[in-house]
């Protein structure tokens, strides 16, 4: 099974992706855990130019760099976990670059997708949760933890492009998207993803 956690900046991504791995963990569920961009040397190699603000990358450039990390995790760990029967939870994945490429710079969403199925071929998650909050929510975690990210200097306008991706693929894929209410308390988020996951998947 594989695993993926979407959303906006500060949406609380991580804390989630973290209660869920150690829930695998005490449940000695067999997993790996993976992130994008990074996960292999070159992935890793890439995300430091991705975050790093002297380069002025044209908005071109930031999407291939984005493909190209995940078509090398894809092959190298992604694939060879899931042939081994294990389970594999990735933070961001392919939707990521839809919305924040596709839609919040205004690429192309269609563009986008293309690239991704360039670069994974028929790798796909089977559960994706979209932890969603507001953009007024966002700026406000963001500016309460001072984060700097290349990314999350955006204004807000992009940032709702980037939420309406969102909720476009969550119309498209519905079987595969799960709305999570990320305005809601860690805990209370957390029983959500959980309550999902052994109804439907386990």
């Amino acid at each position: 099974m594989f695993v993926t956690f979407e959303g906006i900046d500060a949406c609380g991504k991580s804390t989630q992706y973290n209660l869920f791995v150690n829930m695998l963990k005490e449940k000695k569920m067999p997993f790996i855990f993976v992130r994008e961009p990074g996960g292999t040397k070159a992935g890793e190699d890439i995300r430091k130019i991705l975050l790093h603000n002297d380069y002025y990358l044209s908005y071109k450039t930031e999407v291939l760099l984005f493909v190209a990390s995940r078509a090398q995790i894809t092959k190298n760990v992604i694939e060879p976990a899931l042939n081994k029967g294990m389970m594999v939870v990735a933070d961001r994945f392919m939707d990521s670059s839809v919305a924040y490429q596709g839609y919040g710079r205004e690429l192309g969403s269609d563009a986008v997708k293309s690239l991704n199925n360039f670069a994974v071929g028929n790798c796909r998650p089977d559960i994706t949760y979209f932890i969603d909050i507001t953009v007024d929510e966002a700026f406000r975690r963001m500016k309460l933890s001072k984060k700097n990210d290349k990314i999350e200097l955006e204004g807000k306008d992009f940032f709702q492009r980037v939420r309406d991706g969102y909720f476009e693929l969550l119309r498209e894929e519905k079987k595969r998207f799960i709305y999570i209410d990320g305005m809601k308390s860690a805990n209370e988020v957390f029983d959500q993803i959980k309550e999902v996951f052994f109804r439907k998947y386990v």
